[in-house]
This record gives structure tokens, sequence and C-alpha cells, in this order.
């Protein structure tokens, strides 16, 4: 509350959080961690910016909101840097799809458009874009990808289906493939989920596609299965059955998803022999 987001003050009260945090971190922990400034600009500018859906609660200020937190992850990653320049940096955001109407060749442009506005803030960071923001490629370290089943969508319409062959669908791996293509930068599927039950197979499904993106060269170095726990849901507070933990509300008693466990078990040995080649080559 004591500080405007977007304030010319913002960036500078941010990175010294950032210093102050990463400190706390390593002081505490021993240990150097990796860092992500700002989960999600996008998202967060959409959402935030343009939509009112959560802080700052505004409409039309998603491009502000947007080149605001660049200058703030800009800021801060000097700052991090000013107390351990090993520590490595990570920009998350979610890899989206964007389809025309078919038959409504009018919406090409407009689906064109808001497919290459996931990389704005990629390129802000980098230098690519409005350079006046103090953006360099080496700030742009590791991308994180964020992929849902609702990431591909018709323009101001319905997601498309991930489980059925549908006209405009672009299998996962070649979005992957897309941004290493575009940046050249070392990757990791930040995100990835499902409800109920669900939650195997778009586990399984994601990790073939990580695999497959893999054979085709595509530096994809690690899965975030999210969340861990399953939790309240955001705006209704409704059981989310998403994660790998469930839980009582009432006694707070916690047990693994099973089917999802076994999944996750099976996945991990399936990745051990590319890890085992990663270590080989590391060392």
């Amino acid at each position: 509350d004591h500080i405007d987001v977007f304030s010319a003050d913002f960036p500078k009260r941010f990175a010294e959080f950032s210093a102050a945090a990463v400190e706390l971190i390593k002081t505490e922990t021993g240990r150097r961690p990796t860092v992500t400034p700002v989960n999600e600009i996008s998202f967060l500018s959409w959402g935030g910016g343009d939509h009112a859906l959560f802080n700052p609660m505004t409409k039309g200020r998603g491009d502000e909101l947007k080149r605001q937190l660049v200058s703030a992850s800009i800021a801060a990653i000097e700052a991090v840097w000013s107390v351990d320049r090993e520590i490595r940096i990570t920009h998350t955001d979610p890899a989206i799809n964007v389809v025309p109407f078919p038959g409504k060749p009018r919406t090409n442009r407009l689906a064109r458009e808001r497919s290459e506005a996931q990389f704005q803030a990629w390129d802000m960071i980098s230098g690519r874009l409005h350079p006046e923001l103090g953006g360099k490629p080496e700030y742009l370290d590791i991308i994180g990808v964020n992929y849902y089943c609702h990431n591909q969508w018709l323009v101001d319409g319905p997601p498309l289906e991930w489980e059925v062959s549908q006209e405009g669908y672009t299998p996962p791996r070649h979005l992957f493939a897309r941004i290493h293509q575009r940046y050249g930068r070392p990757m990791y599927i930040s995100e990835t989920g499902i409800e109920a039950e669900l939650r195997p197979k778009w586990f399984d499904y994601i990790c073939t596609e990580v695999h497959e993106a893999m054979a085709a060269g595509v530096p994809i170095h690690g899965i975030c299965l999210y969340p861990v726990m399953n939790h309240p849901g955001w705006v209704d507070d409704r059981h989310c059955p998403n994660g790998l933990i469930d839980y009582d509300p009432k006694t707070m008693r916690r047990w693994p998803d099973e089917p999802l466990l076994a999944e996750l078990r099976r996945q991990q040995e399936r990745f051990a022999p590319l890890l085992q080649e990663e270590q080989t080559a590391a060392a």
C-alpha cells in the first residue's frame, strides 16, 4: 500500500526489495537462488492493467503496466547481480496461440497480433523492443514457459480442444520451438497442470511434447508441475483439485493424488536417460 506500481519511484523501490530478498535468502539457506523478478509480466499486464481482474485493478493501462514491470525487472536484475553476479535470472510468461475464426479472414490480423503480443515483455527485457527501457540481451537469461489447456483459443472465442484434432490447434512442441528460435535461450516449463481426473493424462501429454521438442533440439531443462497442492480458487474459493497433494480443509490432513504421483514417477524414469546425458556433458 505504500507504493504505486505506476509511480516513477517503483522500479527503484522494487530493485531495493529484490537485493534485500536475495541477501536474506542466501543468508538463511546458504544457497544461491535462481530469481524470477516478476512472474508472468504479460499475463499480469493483461489481467491487472487492462481487465481489472487483480491488482492493480485498472483498465486500458496494460501496455503502460507492461513497460513499468519490465523497467522494474531490469532494475531488479542489476540489484540482484550487485549482490551476486552468478545468480541466474528467469522470465516466465504463457506460450499462447490465438487462431482466426474459420471463414472470417478479417480476424487473421487480429489473431496474429494477439499471438505476437506474448513476446513483447521478453523483447523489451532483451532490448529488442522499447530500447529506451534499458533492456539488454544478457538480461534474458532463462525463459520459463507456462502452458495450460486454455493457452490456445479462437479470437474472442473459446479455447481450442487439446484432446481432439481441431483446426488451428498447434502442438505445444512447436510453440516451444518457436520461442527458442526467436531467442536462442535455455528454457523450462515453469507451470503446467489441469484439474481432476485429467491430471495424469495432461502431464503425460505435456511430457511427450517436451520430449519431442528436446529431440528436435529445443533446450528444455525442466518441467514444473503446478501447483504442488490443491488450493481454494482465486475468484470463488472453490476447492481446486489440480495439484499433486490434496488436503482436508478442516483437519489440514494431506495426501497425494495417487494416479498423478504414479504418472510423475513414470515420467521421471522416462526422462532419466536425458538427465544422465546432460549431467555427463556438464561434467
